[in-house]
């Protein structure tokens, strides 16, 4: 299983010197299968220069939504393989007790925000509410439950054989805990993240960022290392980073996170273009 990073912010980050290392992108990553499945976790403006190299490739594409927030879809409608007519794709998402899931995207794909209607797509495209238990596409093992963040929201753990990936990246474990780390069977997102080789876990602010946002659905970098060790991770990317934090600032938090303390798992940098082979 091959996992490359395409996008890693929370919300746009200027383009410039100051970002071109960690990047500008919002959430996008994408998973490859030994059979050559395709999944794509999530469709913010990453998944447009990731549709750049699967374009007029054939195959089928499975898009795994984590929720329906701005940030996370705002580059669905640049994905080129949605308007290859021949293109069989699927877009997952969360369950919602009022609106199903084509009407909750048509809101963004149709005028006046965008253009073109998700009605008039030329793919072959079938769109799922995320069942609540475990599926397989293409020989890929996927598990999706909700998780502690506003709305209507999943993360999700990928399998191929012993292997495992765990993509949480909008979550506040703090949240539903009295203190971090809680019992394992109290803490949201803990059993998709238990023993994963791969954690790609919300880190959006410092700790001193968090106090001001308590509820807002996001992680301070303490608590993603925290809820890594709860789960037994073997490595951690942090992830969803502050538009407000330059390359500089995130090699800091890096560095600090590094020299905090000896850690139970690997730390990655969260980098667009990383690329991890499980």
């Amino acid at each position: 299983m091959k996992v490359t990073l395409w996008g890693t912010r929370g919300s746009l980050a200027a383009p410039g010197p100051e970002t071109i290392r960690y990047g500008g992108n919002t959430s996008c990553v994408e998973v490859r299968g030994k059979e050559d499945a395709l999944l794509v976790l999530d469709a913010g403006t990453g998944i447009q220069r990731l549709g750049a190299t699967v374009r007029g490739g054939g195959g089928r594409i499975d898009l795994l939504l984590t929720h329906l927030h701005m940030d996370h879809i705002q580059g669905l409608g640049f994905f080129e393989p949605l308007y290859e007519p021949d293109r069989e794709i699927h877009i997952w998402g969360p369950p919602s007790p009022t609106l199903d899931l084509r009407t909750r995207l048509a809101r963004y794909l149709s005028p006046p925000l965008f253009p073109v209607r998700l009605r008039d797509l030329p793919c072959r495209l079938t769109l799922h509410n995320v069942p609540p238990e475990r599926f397989e596409v293409g020989g890929l093992e996927v598990e999706a439950e909700l998780v502690c963040h506003p709305g209507s929201t999943v993360g999700y753990r990928i399998s191929e054989g012993p292997r495992s990936v765990a993509y949480l990246p909008d979550h506040e474990p703090a949240l539903g805990v009295r203190e971090l780390p809680g019992e394992p069977e109290w803490t949201s997102g803990f059993d998709l993240a238990a023993g994963a080789d791969l954690l790609i876990h919300d880190a959006q602010y410092t700790t001193e960022e968090y106090q001001e946002r308590i509820g807002w659905g996001h992680s301070a970098i303490r608590d993603a290392v925290v809820f890594a060790t709860l789960a037994g991770a073997r490595r951690l990317v942090p992830f969803h980073h502050d538009p407000t934090h330059d390359d500089a600032m995130l090699d800091r938090i890096d560095s600090a996170v590094r020299a905090s303390a000896d850690l139970a798992f690997r730390l990655s940098a969260g980098m667009e273009g990383a690329t991890f082979e499980l």
